[in-house]
């Protein structure tokens, strides 16, 4: 489904936006454009708390935007985007959506998605589509949401983390969530080596979870990324032959739990027409705070 209306190509105009790649001395300025909103901007908070902001140790670049073209390193932003395996535009007006996009263009598009708050993505979509574009699939409305306080329901006791030892059994799982989520098979293009490698690091970082039934998963998530307050899930999965049965709930506030005793706020987004997973998540006491967007290549 394709929804955003392309405006047109960049033109010259926009070659003095005031965009430019971040590095550590720009590291005060960069803090606090994060901690105006720690839900939000968790999944660069994440990034940079683990790695600072030079490109190599970062995955990629973090662009700043400043009115002024020349504004000297550590001084205020107004915007910023991520631009790695997934382009983050996070934050910033029209004219720092505007200043990222002719950026973006510059070079061939290398993302596999475009994500963030719903108003950012959808704002520097529109300037890039038709240098970029088709797009396989636009999601205009995905609520983010968060739970404010311990779970309203008991946590399911039989979810817990998942051991290096048994990868193997929970690998499918992963492959059949990603798959129905993101409509590509994430094996694809190198049989699958890349994605196994991904799981098995979460897994070997305590942040996979799945409740087993026969040796079976039935239910997975994961914490995704996380900053010094916030925790985001993503991959909540039930498998088909145990969905309607009440599961979600119980088995998502025990990932929940496990976060609010690290200390972090639990937050998640997800599709505005995945009607279930809403309730369920309004069930365990997750609110909606704001709303993603993401574009899928």
């Amino acid at each position: 489904m394709v929804l955003t209306r392309c405006s047109g190509p960049l033109g010259s105009v926009l070659k003095h936006a005031g965009a430019r790649v971040l590095d550590d001395r720009d590291m005060r300025g960069v803090r606090a454009m994060l901690a105006t909103d720690p839900v939000m901007s968790c999944m660069v908070a994440a990034r940079v708390e683990h790695s600072g902001l030079d490109p190599w140790r970062l995955g990629g670049e973090l662009w700043g935007f400043a009115s002024s073209p020349d504004q000297e390193h550590g001084g205020a932003l107004e915007g910023l985007c991520f631009s790695g395996v997934n382009l983050l535009p996070l934050c910033g007006g029209p004219s720092a959506i505007r200043a990222f996009a002719e950026r973006a263009a510059r070079r061939a598009r290398s993302c596999s998605s475009m994500v963030g708050p719903a108003d950012q993505v959808l704002g520097l979509w529109s300037q890039l589509c038709e240098s970029w574009g088709p797009a396989r699939e636009e999601r205009p409305n995905q609520p983010l949401m968060v739970l404010a306080g311990a779970p309203l329901v008991p946590g399911d006791p039989l979810v817990r983390p998942v051991r290096p030892d048994e990868l193997d059994r929970y690998l499918p799982a992963a492959v059949a969530m990603f798959t129905e989520e993101v409509g590509v098979d994430p094996r694809l293009p190198d049989g699958g080596t890349g994605y196994r490698t991904r799981v098995a690091e979460l897994i070997a970082a305590g942040r996979a979870f799945a409740r087993f039934e026969a040796g079976e998963v039935v239910f997975k998530a994961e914490i995704g990324a996380m900053s010094a307050t916030v925790g985001q899930l993503q991959g909540v999965w039930v498998h088909r032959d145990w969905r309607g049965q009440g599961l979600a709930a119980g088995a998502t506030a025990a990932v929940a739990a496990r976060l609010r005793r690290m200390g972090r706020i639990a937050s998640l987004y997800v599709n505005a027409y995945n009607l279930p997973a809403r309730a369920a998540y309004r069930r365990v006491g997750f609110t909606q705070v704001g709303c993603f967007a993401t574009v899928l290549f």
